[in-house]
C-alpha cells in the first residue's frame, strides 16, 4: 500500500508576519483541501468545545481559520460535537451550546453556526453500518453529522487517561457518537438508577423497547429489570435529572477497537479531511473540568486526508519530543518504582493503552499507518 501523506508545520511566527490561524490555512491548503468539491455543500467541522473549567482546548481562532477557508471554497460550514454520556456541562444541547459560548465559540468568533450533532437530549441519531466492523454492527452517530456532505475533523492532540492520547480517531469516533453511541463504546453493562435522583417522571420508560424498566408504584421510582435490560442506553438521553448511568466497564482494547469502528462509520464513502494540533498537550482529556500543565512541548500543526496516518504521525512526533519538567509525566518518571515504557503517554498514565486502536483501525481499512511526512514552510 502506498504511504499516506501527512503535512505539518511548526508554531513559529516572525515579527510582523502572519499569525497562527493564517499558518493553519496555509498548511491545509498545501495538504490539498482544495481538492474537495465544497461548492454548495454542508461541511461539518468536528471539534471539542472544552468542558467548563478546562482551558487547554483549541482556541476558536483555529476553528475560524478552517471555517473561513471552507466558505472561500463555496462550502457551508458548521462546527459540531455530540452530547456526552456523563453528567457535566455538555450532556444536552442547551448546556452544550452555553458551554461552547462561554468558552468562546460563537458564530461571531468562528464565522459559522454551531450545531449539536445528536440534538437536544442526545437522542437524535442514525444507525450507520460499519463496513468490516468486528465489534460494532451499526454505529449510532449524531444525525446532523451524517447529514453533512463533507466531514472535517479539527482535533486537539493531547493525552488521555484511558486511550493514551486523543487525536483524530477519538475526536471522530467517540465525539460523533450520540449519547447512546458513546455508551455502546464505553460500556458492556446494564443501566443503573440512582433512586435519590429519580423523580418518577417515567420519561425513560417511553424510550425502552425491551421492557428493561419497571416503575415501582409504591416508591414512585423507576428500577431496572436486569433480565430484560440490553444496555442500549436509550434511557440515558431521556432522563433530565442524571438519575441513570452506565459503568465504564469495557476493557480499553475493546473501547479502542469500537472507537476505530465508529470512526470508519462516520467517514466511510464521503469526502473527508483531518487536522490535528499538538499544542497544550495536557495529560488528560478536554472533557475534564480542569487541565494539568502540558506533559510535552508544543510541536506543530498536522493535516492529512488519512485520519489513521495523521494519528500515527502525531504520536510519533510526541514520542520523539522531550518531556516537560514539573508535569504529570516527569513526576511519574521521578518515582522510585517507575518503570520506563519508552512511551510518553504510557509513562504519563500507565493504565492507558493506545496501540490497539491504531492496529485495529488499519485492520478494518480506516487508513494507513505508513506515512510520508511533508514539512510546509509558511510565510
Amino acid at each position: 500500500m502506498e504511504k499516506s501523506k501527512v503535512y505539518y508545520t511548526d508554531f513559529r511566527t516572525t515579527a510582523f508576519g502572519n499569525g497562527l490561524p493564517a499558518k493553519l490555512k496555509e498548511l491545509i491548503k498545501a495538504a490539498g483541501i482544495e481538492q474537495i468539491d465544497m461548492a454548495g455543500k454542508f461541511v461539518a467541522i468536528k471539534m471539542h468545545f472544552g468542558e467548563l473549567g478546562n482551558i487547554s482546548y483549541l482556541r476558536p481562532n483555529y476553528a475560524k481559520a478552517v471555517a473561513d477557508l471552507v466558505k472561500e471554497l463555496g462550502g457551508k460550514p458548521f462546527l459540531t460535537d455530540c452530547n456526552t454520556m456523563y453528567p457535566g456541562s455538555r450532556k444536552n444541547a442547551l448546556e452544550h451550546l452555553e458551554c461552547a459560548w462561554e468558552n468562546g465559540f460563537t458564530p461571531l468568533s468562528t464565522g459559522c453556526p454551531i450545531i449539536i450533532g445528536d440534538g437536544l437530549k442526545g437522542t437524535d441519531d442514525i444507525s450507520v453500518p460499519v463496513v468490516g466492523g468486528e465489534y460494532v454492527k451499526d454505529a449510532k452517530i449524531g444525525r446532523a453529522i451524517m447529514d453533512a456532505d463533507v466531514i472535517i475533523s479539527l482535533s486537539h492532540f493531547k493525552g488521555h487517561e484511558m486511550t493514551g492520547f486523543g487525536g483524530a480517531i477519538k475526536n471522530i469516533g467517540m465525539g460523533c457518537g450520540s449519547r447512546v453511541g458513546k455508551t455502546e463504546q464505553h460500556s458492556n453493562s446494564q443501566a443503573c438508577i440512582d433512586e435519590e435522583k429519580c423523580r418518577g417522571c417515567r420519561l425513560c420508560q417511553r424510550e425502552c423497547a425491551n421492557n428493561g424498566l419497571v416503575f415501582d408504584e409504591k416508591k414512585k421510582k423507576m428500577r431496572i429489570d436486569s433480565k430484560n435490560c440490553v444496555g442500549c442506553g436509550r434511557c440515558l438521553g431521556a432522563c433530565n435529572f442524571d438519575a441513570i448511568s452506565f459503568e465504564n466497564s469495557s476493557a480499553i482494547k475493546e473501547l479502542n477497537c469500537r472507537m476505530a469502528e465508529y470512526t470508519k462509520a462516520v467517514v466511510y464513502g464521503r469526502p473527508q479531511f483531518h487536522i490535528s494540533l499538538i499544542i497544550d498537550v495536557s495529560p488528560n482529556c478536554d472533557c475534564h473540568c480542569e487541565n494539568d500543565v502540558p506533559i510535552l512541548p508544543n510541536i506543530g500543526m498536522f493535516a492529512s486526508f488519512d485520519p489513521l496516518a495523521l494519528d500515527q504521525a502525531c504520536v510519533d512526533a510526541c514520542l520523539a519530543a522531550q518531556p516537560l519538567p514539573n508535569s504529570q509525566l516527569t513526576d511519574n518518571m521521578k518515582k522510585a518504582d517507575f518503570v520506563d515504557h519508552h512511551d510518553h503517554f504510557t509513562n504519563s498514565t500507565p493504565e492507558s493503552e493506545w496501540r490497539s486502536c491504531l492496529e485495529h483501525a488499519e485492520k478494518i481499512g480506516l487508513g494507513n499507518r505508513s506515512y510520508e511526512l511533508v514539512f510546509v514552510k509558511t510565510n
